[in-house]
């Protein structure tokens, strides 16, 4: 029987839950949240579309209560705060950082074979906490960000090609943020024929600049973070994990030397199943990707150096 523990029922974690359930990825999906009821009464909410969905998993909410968590074949982590009015880069940092390293202790108190998947802020350096303080070998500690930011990516390209948005391939590698993550237009296409090929300079720099700042936009229009697309591109990450559909999918993982970069989680394409992080894909960076890529690391770098600041790591 497959598990799967999303851990905080807010907004982007229940999407996450409710897509799982929908789609039969796993038996049970768990969700843990710190809030008395919260948890437990969207699981309640949820199983009450059973019958009208159609799906046959089984989701249980709980406060705190790690043991019900135990034997979790993969753990979602969505759990931290957003940033306030008035609040630092550091003290944001400090706050998730310190809630990420206490849930990913107790997680694998009760599930030590777990495959860990990170969508918590700032996620490129939440993956690397992770990464450091579980101690699990490095295909097990995941970062969701690359599957969001390749999904609006294909979005933008499907709006400006007005052709559906999953007859089109695209990737965004590099760090999860508005200034850090790389759309690869080279590798972009529409039915095999590369995007650049049909869309002018102009319309694709649009669609870079649009999907660069696509988590803001929707922030600027919700008056929040979005939740739909978070939600959906972990439980989508979590699908690849629990059926081991070996999907190539950026993700935020683990580098020793691949891309020139050692000591970092950033996103690259990988080859996602079963075992968590199966391949680490060489796409042939140009010159000009590579300076991208660079600039990116060198900025995540910046923010993981945070963590020796505080002394979190």
């Amino acid at each position: 029987m497959s598990k799967v523990t999303v851990v905080g029922a807010g907004n982007v974690g229940a999407t996450c839950a409710n897509v799982l359930a929908f789609n039969e990825v796993a038996d049970q999906v768990v969700m843990l949240d710190v809030k008395e009821g919260i948890s437990e009464g969207k699981a309640l909410d949820m199983m009450q579309t059973a019958t009208l969905l159609g799906f046959d998993s089984n989701v249980v909410g709980c406060t705190n209560d790690y043991a019900a968590t135990a034997g979790s074949d993969v753990v979602v982590i969505t759990s931290g705060i957003p940033r306030k009015p008035g609040m630092t880069r550091e003290e944001l940092i400090g706050v998730n950082a310190g809630i990420v390293k206490t849930v990913a202790e107790n997680i694998l108190k009760y599930s030590p074979d777990a495959i860990l998947v990170v969508v918590s802020n700032p996620m490129d350096t939440m993956t690397y906490l992770t990464m450091k303080l579980s101690g699990l070998p490095k295909n097990k500690v995941i970062g969701m960000g690359g599957a969001l930011d390749s999904s609006r990516f294909k979005c933008y390209l499907s709006k400006a090609l007005n052709a559906p948005a999953n007859e089109i391939e695209g990737l965004v590698i590099g760090g999860h943020g508005d200034t850090t993550m790389i759309p690869l237009v080279r590798f972009a296409s529409y039915k095999g024929r590369p995007v650049a090929d049909i869309l002018d300079k102009a319309t694709l720099d649009k669609v870079v600049a649009d999907t660069m700042v696509g988590g803001a936009t929707l922030t600027g229009l919700l008056g929040t973070s979005a939740w739909y697309a978070p939600g959906a591109a972990a439980a989508y990450l979590v699908e690849s994990i629990i059926h081991d559909q070996k999907k190539v999918i950026p993700c935020c993982v683990s580098l020793e030397g691949e891309y020139g970069q050692n000591d970092i989680c950033i996103g690259v394409p990988v080859v996602i199943g079963k075992n968590g992080v199966e391949q680490i894909l060489d796409y042939k960076l140009n010159a000009e990707e590579t300076a991208l890529f660079e600039k990116s690391a060198a900025a995540v770098r910046a923010t993981n150096a945070v963590l020796s600041e505080i002394n979190i790591l």
